[in-house]
């Protein structure tokens, strides 16, 4: 699998949520609400003869603070199961039986779990509310 791919998959897939801005790699510095792919583990050799591999990706999503009843009702939002503003929704709706998913970028992924709900400490120096998203992702190895 290309991680570029699956990294530009991840955030198109996002970007389907009205008013979410994404990238598709780390950000040097944001404008909330975002969401990223912020780290990658890889597994190799997932089959025999070393033909599939698996990412578990870790995304963030981080809104603004500036309002804290606000920025937490947006982020919960985001953090539901199902619904318009649901991440774990807009990334598992790209599957498709003939494509795969994200586009072709890989075989299948699954929300695995959101969790770290809390404050994080972005590169810039600044706060955000936000949380992650733990994405696994499978398909054939390079």
């Amino acid at each position: 699998m290309d991680v570029e791919a699956v990294f530009e998959g991840l955030a198109a897939a996002a970007a389907t949520i009205t008013g979410l801005r994404t990238q598709p790699y780390v950000p040097d510095a944001v404008s909330p609400p975002v969401f990223f792919p912020a780290e990658l583990d890889i597994g190799y050799d997932k089959a025999f003869g070393g033909g599939m591999q698996d990412f578990t990706v870790t995304c963030r999503v981080l809104v603004s603070r500036a309002d804290d009843r606000s920025g937490q009702k947006k982020l919960q939002g985001y953090l539901a199961a199902a619904g318009t503003t649901s991440i774990k929704a807009a990334l598992e709706g790209t599957r498709t039986q003939a494509a795969g998913a994200l586009g072709g970028a890989c075989h299948d992924l699954q929300v695995k779990r959101a969790s770290g709900y809390g404050y994080y400490e972005h590169p810039s120096g600044l706060f955000y509310l936000g949380a992650e998203f733990e994405v696994y992702v499978i398909g054939r190895g390079d």
